[in-house]
């Protein structure tokens, strides 16, 4: 289903303004005792405020029932204690808990986040709709252990803090820990635990602050992550002791239906609110392009056995094999016409689109929308030793390239919390406070020179291994512009995927050649111990890179119902 179109998706453009992020000052819960203030001290906002969503059932509608359980992202902090040191950048930490919560939903845990950012977070508030007064989903905790106390701590700090634990009642389970300013035990109304069923098994993810004096801070995260994964991470903390674990579960959405997804027409207003701008290195020559021109250009279909009787596909791929496996029996390639193929490579993007997949994660709190770009030809590797740039000659050259951009958006309100740039065969996810942004709240993916790899800045070259060139040139391609929506599993019939889609083979062949001959080509005219780097650097990297063979498309990698590898 097409449901934005413009006349062209190549953007030149002389001059722009460029947002990295809005911040606005905190209000006086975070107290200056610097000339310099941290960065924590700064709220961020994204450039330009949320449009209003078309309606629907439960898309951004403040809260999401994940089964008895009633939950509110909460996104306004007060703070409890700080430390200075430690930490990333060794700024150390500010540990919150939430502010403003709606009447009837209670605290599940405290927050905390690095100092060396502005504040940019949430925790999740919980209320009973169960009705039921006895088995209900939350219930106050019976007791408090301290898990760590900072008294003896020779740090800057605002005054001692203290990490409690909850003790949950039987059939019960603690998801977050109180943090207090104060050797006194809170109050058991301070917090709540939930019913076992409606949690599920967390780990620890990004490192939040940690001491000499044997604790550290994490961010967690379920433990199981994709479209059919139930657990909903909370936005507080793990503190773990050295020497023992502390864990803490996560919830889970055990109504697992799908009401609070965004419908066609929210679908529609994410893509046009965050849909990221694209800039290619001003030396690029094989740009993207539909599907459909390069079918229509000359793309052939080859089988195993029948080489010499390649097929012309049709536009919609519909003459394309359906299903099976990756089994090597077909592949397509390039016209044979040298003109013709050369014309092809160099792809068109005044016409091209993008490729949406969407899909739940996080037990439906969260939506990705996976944004796929189709390239005809994936161009020649460099590599740099030092300063010095080298081209690896054919390697890292293939037909057919298929690369991704993630959207992470908040369900409770449809905001953009983060982006995932696909890199070669792995990829990072980038905070929106950490992003840079266009024409309003537009993030900024730079694709790098022939690999197509994506970056949210413009990368810098040192140092040993393959060159990640990118620039921002006049030549820049909004997403939002032209994309068709190939993937909505959760509204069942409403989208027709296209035949193409469901091609399961490779968009290129399988050329074979000596990669370690080609790379001994390279490193002879190194000296030795820079040769020894370089072959050490090389030969590390993916298949995907020093192999000319083509990929598989989108819904044949792992992260089409996984979560995106890092």
């Amino acid at each position: 289903m097409l449901l934005s179109s413009a006349p062209q998706c190549l953007c030149v453009r002389e001059s722009k303004m460029v947002n990295y992020l809005q911040v606005s000052s905190l209000p006086t819960i975070i107290s200056m005792k610097d000339s310099k203030p941290l960065p924590i001290e700064t709220i961020f906002k994204l450039p330009s405020p949320a449009p209003t969503w078309p309606p629907g059932e439960g898309f951004a509608s403040g809260t999401i029932d994940l089964g008895g359980l009633q939950v509110y992202q909460i996104s306004s902090f007060t703070k409890v204690w700080a430390t200075n040191e430690g930490g990333p950048d060794n700024l150390g930490a500010t540990f919150f808990e939430p502010a403003s919560i709606p009447e009837g939903f209670f605290m599940l845990g405290s927050y905390s986040q690095p100092n060396n950012r502005p504040l940019f977070g949430w925790s999740l508030v919980g209320k009973d709709v169960t009705g039921d007064p006895s088995g209900g989903a939350l219930k106050q905790p019976i007791d408090y252990t301290l898990v760590w106390s900072s008294e003896a701590l020779q740090i800057k700090q605002d005054g001692p803090g203290y990490i409690w634990l909850p003790t949950p009642p039987h059939g019960y389970k603690a998801i977050g820990h109180v943090v207090t300013n104060s050797p006194e035990k809170p109050s058991l109304d301070k917090i709540r635990c939930i019913r076992s069923d409606l949690t599920d098994v967390s780990v620890i993810d990004a490192w939040i602050w940690g001491s000499e004096k044997g604790i550290n801070v994490y961010a967690s995260t379920p433990t199981d992550r994709g479209t059919q994964a139930l657990g909903v991470p909370t936005g507080t903390f793990i503190a773990q002791i050295i020497g023992s674990a502390l864990p803490l579960a996560c919830l889970k959405n055990v109504k697992a239906n799908s009401s609070a997804m965004p419908n066609l027409s929210q679908i529609q207003a994410l893509v046009q609110a965050y849909s990221p701008w694209i800039y290619f290195d001003p030396n690029e020559q094989y740009l993207p392009s539909s599907v459909g021109w390069f079918f229509e250009n000359g793309a052939l279909l080859f089988e195993k056995g029948k080489e010499s009787e390649p097929v012309s596909i049709e536009p919609t791929g519909s003459n394309l094999p359906q299903g099976g496996s990756n089994d090597g029996a077909y592949w397509l390639d390039l016209p044979v016409n040298g003109s013709t193929k050369d014309y092809v490579k160099k792809g068109d993007l005044q016409n091209a689109g993008v490729y949406l997949h969407i899909k739940p994660v996080f037990g439906t709190t969260f939506t990705d929308i996976a944004i796929w770009v189709f390239y005809p030809f994936n161009g020649a590797a460099r590599a740099i030793v030092e300063f010095i740039s080298i081209s690896l000659g054919k390697i890292g050259e293939h037909v057919g390239d298929w690369e991704h951009v993630t959207l992470r958006i908040s369900n409770f309100n449809g905001e953009l919390k983060s982006v995932y740039f696909s890199q070669h065969s792995k990829g990072i996810w980038i905070d929106a406070w950490e992003l840079e942004f266009e024409n309003g709240n537009k993030p900024v993916t730079y694709a790098a020179l022939h690999s197509h790899a994506f970056f949210p800045k413009v990368q810098g070259n040192k140092g040993i291994g393959i060159r990640n060139d990118t620039g921002k040139g006049k030549i820049v391609m909004d997403t939002g512009v032209r994309f068709l929506v190939v993937g909505v599993e959760y509204l069942g019939s409403t989208i027709v995927e296209p035949p193409w889609l469901n091609y399961a083979r490779e968009w290129g062949p399988n050329i074979s050649y000596n990669t370690a001959d080609e790379i001994n080509k390279v490193a002879k005219a190194l000296p030795g111990k820079l040769k020894k780097a370089f072959l050490n650097s090389v030969q590390r990297l993916p298949n995907e890179v020093l192999g000319e063979q083509g990929p598989t498309g989108p819904k044949w990698k792992d992260n089409w119902s996984g979560d995106e590898r890092v």
